[in-house]
């Protein structure tokens, strides 16, 4: 492979081909490179944790209101402000803005808020487990890894439960709009526009009921929140419910799914884990490290800089990919190596800085839940089929992973009814 025989912009690389061993050139050959990409779109590629970090801890010369992720559009048919949440979106807008915003939801978020929460976790969990456990076989992604972070995110938004399989069709939209599976008549920008409008269709209700009659929901929180003692607009309270509810979804989704295969194909690690469970938070780090659910984030240039003695003009895009700082060898011993004891672990899997990621406590505790629970219920879970993935250089997805396991009956309690 050389440096120009893939392209970081196409998603049927990330969902076919060895983008860790592309990333791994650049690091070595061009750590900061200057990318041509699919559709006429061109940006830097960031791929050196010491360079990464320097960009996520410098908002203020490299923005996140002008786009977070690069275009799987062809150029020239790029999303307007309005239409991407430019200066609404939390995950887009800008110090200070960005942080008096943040602290509106914020504290649902933290350790303290959280901790409660994990016996609610496990019930959801158990649920989703103990409905499939007769059947002897299931989609691990489908039907457990989806649904988990699905019910928590949904829970908090005080979505009504019959609404939440509809949920996870507009998130497989929204997020999966480069993907064949999931696309509406063909078209990523067709898919993205319909899923966007449907749900802001759907929380626009819910908003203008909470407004009414408020709760103690994020929902609530963002229809009923102040900033500099102006309530937000309806765009900025539409896009932080998609933001919440997408976020929600699929970062969690994504690192259990990755997870439970990295074990599978690991049995000494499994093994260890079952055995100490002291271990759970340390294989958590390792399995997001590994993952790297959201394979880049986008920042864009506010001025003339330099980054690695690469001049870097004002307006330019800048990718950091994550993926590759999290196996950089100049910070991670052995880093294709999977080890759940790995200490320490200082990975960029949930950002870093003003942006680091909002749900990161509640992420941790449904991916230490979730395998947990998966292990101990499912003892010999195996892979049963070929593992589909994602068609996105955003989302390191997989969308489908069939698992056998030996059947038995249900040990469901009724009050974990799953959906």
């Amino acid at each position: 492979m050389t440096l120009s025989g893939f392209d970081l912009n196409d998603p049927d690389f990330f969902a076919s081909g060895d983008y860790h061993t592309a990333l791994r050139l650049l690091r070595e050959q061009d750590p900061v490179h200057w990318t041509v990409g699919k559709g006429g779109w061109e940006f830097w590629s960031v791929t050196r944790y010491e360079d990464c970090l320097f960009v996520y801890r410098h908002p203020e010369t490299f923005c996140s209101s002008r786009g977070i992720a690069l275009p799987a559009n062809p150029k020239g048919i790029e999303r307007s402000a309005e239409e991407s949440g430019a200066n609404a979106m939390l995950i887009m807008v800008d110090p200070p803005r960005h942080t008096k915003m943040r602290q509106l939801v914020n504290k649902a978020f933290t350790p303290r808020a959280v901790a409660p929460l994990e016996s609610r976790f496990r019930q959801i969990a158990a649920g989703l487990i103990e409905a499939v456990a007769p059947r002897g076989e299931c989609d691990l992604v489908a039907d457990l890894a989806a649904r988990m972070p699905t019910a928590v995110i949904c829970d908090m938004m005080a979505v009504p439960q019959a609404d939440w399989n509809y949920m996870i069709t507009l998130g497989n939209m929204a997020i999966g709009n480069a993907d064949p599976e999931y696309q509406v008549g063909g078209s990523a920008v067709k898919t993205q526009e319909q899923a966007q409008g449907e749900i802001f269709g759907y929380f626009a209700k819910l908003v203008e009921e909470r407004r009414a009659n408020p709760g103690r929901d994020l929902v609530s929180a963002l229809a009923n929140g102040s900033v500099d003692g102006e309530k937000l607009s309806d765009r900025e309270v539409l896009f932080n419910c998609f933001l919440l509810l997408i976020g929600g979804l699929e970062t969690t989704r994504n690192a259990i799914a990755g997870g439970l295969l990295q074990l599978i194909r690991h049995p000494d690690q499994r093994r260890r884990l079952l055995a100490n469970p002291s271990l759970a938070y340390s294989a958590g780090e390792e399995i997001l490290r590994w993952t790297s659910p959201i394979t880049h984030m986008m920042r864009t240039a506010t001025g003339d800089t330099e980054l690695r003695g690469r001049r870097i003009r004002k307006g330019d895009k800048v990718a950091l990919w994550n993926a590759s700082a999290n196996r950089d060898e100049q910070v991670f011993h052995d880093p294709y190596h999977f080890d759940i004891t790995r200490t320490p672990n200082d990975h960029l899997a949930l950002g870093h800085g003003e942006h680091f990621c909002l749900g990161a406590n509640l992420a941790r505790v449904e991916l230490r839940v979730m395998v947990d629970e998966v292990l101990r219920r499912l003892g010999d879970l195996e892979l049963a089929g070929e593992i589909q993935r994602l068609r996105s250089n955003v989302v390191a997805g997989i969308k489908h992973m069939p698992v056998k396991f030996t059947a038995r009956d249900s040990r469901r309690p009724a009050e974990a009814e799953p959906f």
